[in-house]
Protein backbone atom coordinates (compact mmCIF):
# COMPACT_ATOMS: atom_id res chain seq x y z
CA UNK A 1 0.00 0.00 0.00
CA UNK A 2 1.06 3.38 -1.25
CA UNK A 3 2.27 5.66 2.00
CA UNK A 4 0.21 8.44 2.33
CA UNK A 5 1.99 12.18 2.95
CA UNK A 6 0.95 14.78 5.56
CA UNK A 7 2.20 17.96 4.18
CA UNK A 8 2.51 22.00 6.11
CA UNK A 9 2.07 24.63 3.93
CA UNK A 10 3.84 28.36 4.90
CA UNK A 11 1.61 30.60 3.18
CA UNK A 12 4.75 33.53 2.99
CA UNK A 13 3.81 37.23 2.98
CA UNK A 14 6.33 40.11 3.31
CA UNK A 15 8.66 37.12 5.08
CA UNK A 16 5.95 36.50 7.47
CA UNK A 17 3.65 32.86 7.79
CA UNK A 18 0.34 33.94 6.97
CA UNK A 19 -3.36 32.29 7.12
CA UNK A 20 -6.76 33.29 6.03
CA UNK A 21 -10.20 31.97 4.82
CA UNK A 22 -11.09 31.53 1.59
CA UNK A 23 -8.20 32.84 0.62
CA UNK A 24 -8.93 36.46 2.09
CA UNK A 25 -8.32 38.31 5.60
CA UNK A 26 -4.54 36.89 5.74
CA UNK A 27 -3.13 37.35 9.96
CA UNK A 28 0.43 36.97 10.72
CA UNK A 29 1.56 33.34 12.14
CA UNK A 30 5.07 33.18 12.65
CA UNK A 31 8.77 32.94 10.86
CA UNK A 32 8.59 30.75 8.13
CA UNK A 33 12.07 29.43 8.92
CA UNK A 34 11.31 28.56 12.87
CA UNK A 35 7.94 26.90 11.64
CA UNK A 36 9.58 25.10 8.56
CA UNK A 37 12.38 23.36 11.40
CA UNK A 38 9.74 22.36 13.85
CA UNK A 39 7.80 20.45 11.01
CA UNK A 40 10.93 19.07 9.74
CA UNK A 41 11.53 17.92 13.03
CA UNK A 42 8.60 16.67 14.08
CA UNK A 43 7.36 14.52 11.61
CA UNK A 44 5.83 16.35 8.57
CA UNK A 45 6.95 13.98 5.23
CA UNK A 46 7.58 17.57 3.22
CA UNK A 47 7.01 21.18 3.53
CA UNK A 48 5.12 23.41 0.58
CA UNK A 49 6.54 27.07 0.72
CA UNK A 50 4.48 29.29 -1.47
CA UNK A 51 5.08 33.26 -1.55
CA UNK A 52 1.22 33.76 -1.89
CA UNK A 53 1.65 37.65 -3.30
CA UNK A 54 4.74 37.30 -6.17
CA UNK A 55 2.01 36.69 -8.98
CA UNK A 56 -0.39 39.31 -7.99
CA UNK A 57 2.28 41.56 -7.34
CA UNK A 58 3.82 41.08 -10.86
CA UNK A 59 7.66 40.13 -9.13
CA UNK A 60 9.85 37.17 -8.68
CA UNK A 61 10.05 34.81 -5.70
CA UNK A 62 11.82 35.91 -2.65
CA UNK A 63 14.38 33.74 -2.73
CA UNK A 64 16.43 34.97 0.31
CA UNK A 65 13.91 33.48 2.31
CA UNK A 66 13.56 30.53 0.61
CA UNK A 67 17.26 29.25 1.33
CA UNK A 68 17.37 29.89 4.85
CA UNK A 69 14.04 27.03 4.71
CA UNK A 70 16.17 25.01 2.77
CA UNK A 71 19.22 25.07 4.53
CA UNK A 72 17.40 23.78 8.13
CA UNK A 73 15.00 21.19 7.04
CA UNK A 74 15.37 17.58 5.76
CA UNK A 75 12.56 16.82 3.93
CA UNK A 76 11.78 17.47 0.57
CA UNK A 77 10.66 21.23 -0.27
CA UNK A 78 7.82 22.14 -3.04
CA UNK A 79 7.96 25.88 -3.67
CA UNK A 80 5.84 27.97 -5.70
CA UNK A 81 4.77 31.77 -6.62
CA UNK A 82 5.70 34.15 -9.11
CA UNK A 83 7.01 31.04 -11.43
CA UNK A 84 6.71 32.00 -15.01
CA UNK A 85 9.41 30.51 -16.93
CA UNK A 86 12.38 28.01 -16.72
CA UNK A 87 15.12 30.58 -15.54
CA UNK A 88 12.76 30.67 -12.86
CA UNK A 89 12.39 27.19 -11.77
CA UNK A 90 15.99 27.34 -12.25
CA UNK A 91 16.67 30.17 -9.93
CA UNK A 92 14.40 28.27 -7.27
CA UNK A 93 15.92 24.86 -7.19
CA UNK A 94 19.34 26.84 -6.61
CA UNK A 95 18.00 27.94 -4.07
CA UNK A 96 17.50 25.08 -2.35
CA UNK A 97 13.93 23.65 -3.69
CA UNK A 98 12.93 19.70 -4.70
CA UNK A 99 9.51 20.57 -6.50
CA UNK A 100 8.72 23.71 -8.14
CA UNK A 101 4.64 24.37 -8.13
CA UNK A 102 3.21 26.24 -10.95
CA UNK A 103 0.18 28.06 -11.32
CA UNK A 104 -0.36 31.37 -12.76
CA UNK A 105 2.07 31.05 -14.83
CA UNK A 106 1.22 28.04 -16.25
CA UNK A 107 -2.27 29.40 -16.80
CA UNK A 108 -0.35 32.15 -19.14
CA UNK A 109 1.91 29.97 -21.02
CA UNK A 110 0.98 26.12 -20.38
CA UNK A 111 3.91 25.40 -22.28
CA UNK A 112 5.77 26.16 -19.25
CA UNK A 113 4.59 22.75 -17.60
CA UNK A 114 6.02 20.93 -20.72
CA UNK A 115 9.85 22.72 -21.34
CA UNK A 116 9.93 22.14 -17.37
CA UNK A 117 9.27 18.41 -17.05
CA UNK A 118 11.34 17.60 -19.96
CA UNK A 119 14.02 19.88 -18.82
CA UNK A 120 14.08 18.39 -14.94
CA UNK A 121 11.75 15.95 -15.39
CA UNK A 122 7.57 15.19 -14.54
CA UNK A 123 8.50 14.70 -10.50
CA UNK A 124 9.93 18.08 -10.42
CA UNK A 125 7.19 19.86 -11.65
CA UNK A 126 4.10 20.69 -9.27
CA UNK A 127 0.84 22.13 -10.72
CA UNK A 128 -1.26 24.06 -8.35
CA UNK A 129 -4.95 24.53 -9.06
CA UNK A 130 -6.92 27.14 -7.02
CA UNK A 131 -11.14 25.84 -8.01
CA UNK A 132 -13.74 27.25 -6.74
CA UNK A 133 -17.43 26.35 -7.73
CA UNK A 134 -18.86 29.30 -10.38
CA UNK A 135 -22.60 28.42 -11.43
CA UNK A 136 -22.19 24.75 -10.65
CA UNK A 137 -18.99 24.57 -12.15
CA UNK A 138 -15.60 24.61 -10.91
CA UNK A 139 -13.42 27.44 -12.27
CA UNK A 140 -9.51 27.80 -12.39
CA UNK A 141 -8.41 30.65 -10.47
CA UNK A 142 -5.20 32.88 -10.75
CA UNK A 143 -3.33 35.21 -9.05
CA UNK A 144 -3.13 33.70 -5.41
CA UNK A 145 -6.87 32.96 -5.55
CA UNK A 146 -7.78 36.51 -6.98
CA UNK A 147 -8.58 36.37 -10.67
CA UNK A 148 -11.54 34.02 -12.00
CA UNK A 149 -9.91 32.80 -15.24
CA UNK A 150 -13.62 31.61 -16.15
CA UNK A 151 -11.48 28.17 -17.04
CA UNK A 152 -12.49 24.79 -16.45
CA UNK A 153 -10.56 23.65 -14.00
CA UNK A 154 -11.48 19.61 -15.17
CA UNK A 155 -10.38 20.52 -18.53
CA UNK A 156 -7.08 22.04 -17.28
CA UNK A 157 -5.81 19.68 -14.77
CA UNK A 158 -6.20 16.94 -17.70
CA UNK A 159 -4.32 18.63 -19.56
CA UNK A 160 -1.83 20.03 -17.16
CA UNK A 161 -1.22 16.55 -16.37
CA UNK A 162 -0.80 15.57 -20.14
CA UNK A 163 1.85 18.14 -20.57
CA UNK A 164 3.59 16.77 -18.06
CA UNK A 165 3.38 17.96 -14.32
CA UNK A 166 4.12 15.21 -12.03
CA UNK A 167 1.83 15.99 -9.31
CA UNK A 168 -1.03 18.09 -8.44
CA UNK A 169 -1.59 20.28 -5.63
CA UNK A 170 -5.72 20.56 -5.61
CA UNK A 171 -6.67 23.74 -3.59
CA UNK A 172 -10.26 23.86 -3.23
CA UNK A 173 -11.22 27.92 -2.65
CA UNK A 174 -14.49 26.83 -1.10
CA UNK A 175 -13.12 25.12 1.70
CA UNK A 176 -9.77 26.94 2.42
CA UNK A 177 -9.80 27.40 5.91
CA UNK A 178 -13.50 26.85 6.60
CA UNK A 179 -12.15 23.59 8.83
CA UNK A 180 -15.29 21.52 7.85
CA UNK A 181 -13.16 19.11 6.15
CA UNK A 182 -11.77 18.46 2.85
CA UNK A 183 -13.05 19.12 -0.44
CA UNK A 184 -14.14 15.18 -1.46
CA UNK A 185 -16.68 16.34 -4.18
CA UNK A 186 -14.29 17.89 -5.90
CA UNK A 187 -10.94 15.38 -5.30
CA UNK A 188 -13.54 12.71 -6.36
CA UNK A 189 -14.26 14.81 -9.82
CA UNK A 190 -10.62 14.94 -10.41
CA UNK A 191 -9.23 12.01 -8.91
CA UNK A 192 -11.36 10.27 -11.85
CA UNK A 193 -9.61 12.00 -14.94
CA UNK A 194 -5.67 11.92 -14.28
CA UNK A 195 -3.58 9.40 -12.56
CA UNK A 196 -0.93 11.57 -11.10
CA UNK A 197 -0.38 11.85 -7.18
CA UNK A 198 -2.85 14.25 -5.87
CA UNK A 199 -1.88 16.61 -3.05
CA UNK A 200 -5.53 17.65 -1.42
CA UNK A 201 -5.82 21.28 -0.24
CA UNK A 202 -8.10 23.11 1.97
CA UNK A 203 -10.68 22.46 4.72
CA UNK A 204 -9.04 20.38 7.40
CA UNK A 205 -10.15 20.90 10.76
CA UNK A 206 -8.95 17.69 12.67
CA UNK A 207 -7.39 14.36 12.57
CA UNK A 208 -11.02 12.94 11.54
CA UNK A 209 -10.89 14.92 8.12
CA UNK A 210 -7.82 13.13 7.35
CA UNK A 211 -9.08 9.99 7.91
CA UNK A 212 -12.32 10.46 6.25
CA UNK A 213 -10.11 11.92 3.47
CA UNK A 214 -7.71 8.71 2.87
CA UNK A 215 -10.45 6.27 3.50
CA UNK A 216 -13.05 7.84 1.37
CA UNK A 217 -10.70 8.60 -1.47
CA UNK A 218 -7.70 5.78 -1.42
CA UNK A 219 -6.36 7.53 -4.91
CA UNK A 220 -5.42 10.73 -3.14
CA UNK A 221 -1.76 10.59 -1.87
CA UNK A 222 -1.34 12.76 0.69
CA UNK A 223 -3.33 15.69 2.62
CA UNK A 224 -2.05 19.11 3.03
CA UNK A 225 -2.82 21.50 5.90
CA UNK A 226 -1.77 24.82 7.05
CA UNK A 227 -3.83 26.04 10.50
CA UNK A 228 -4.29 23.37 12.58
CA UNK A 229 -0.70 22.79 12.41
CA UNK A 230 0.65 26.19 12.74
CA UNK A 231 -1.59 26.74 15.60
CA UNK A 232 -0.93 23.77 17.66
CA UNK A 233 -4.61 21.98 17.17
CA UNK A 234 -3.25 19.16 15.58
CA UNK A 235 0.31 17.69 16.14
CA UNK A 236 1.39 15.82 12.62
CA UNK A 237 2.98 12.64 15.19
CA UNK A 238 -0.35 12.78 16.44
CA UNK A 239 -2.19 12.82 13.37
CA UNK A 240 -0.16 10.03 11.62
CA UNK A 241 -0.90 7.85 15.03
CA UNK A 242 -4.18 7.59 14.50
CA UNK A 243 -4.19 7.44 11.06
CA UNK A 244 -2.06 3.96 11.64
CA UNK A 245 -5.01 3.00 14.35
CA UNK A 246 -7.07 3.19 11.14
CA UNK A 247 -5.33 1.34 9.03
CA UNK A 248 -4.05 4.42 6.49
CA UNK A 249 0.05 3.50 5.76
CA UNK A 250 1.97 6.80 7.04
CA UNK A 251 5.78 6.92 7.52
CA UNK A 252 5.82 7.53 11.58
CA UNK A 253 8.37 8.99 13.60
Amino acid sequence: MITKRIIPCLDVRNGRVVKGVNFQGLSDVSDPVELGRFYSENGADELVFYDITASSEGRKLFTDILKKVASTIFIPLTVGGGINTLDDFERVLAAGADKVSVNSGAIKNPKLIEEAAKRYGDQCVVLSADVKRVDGHYHVFAKGGREDTGMDALDWIKRGADMGAGELVLNSIDTDGVKQGFDLEMLRDVSEIVDIPIIASGGAGGMQDFVTLFQTLPKVDAGLAASIFHFGEVRIADLKEELHRNNITVRRI
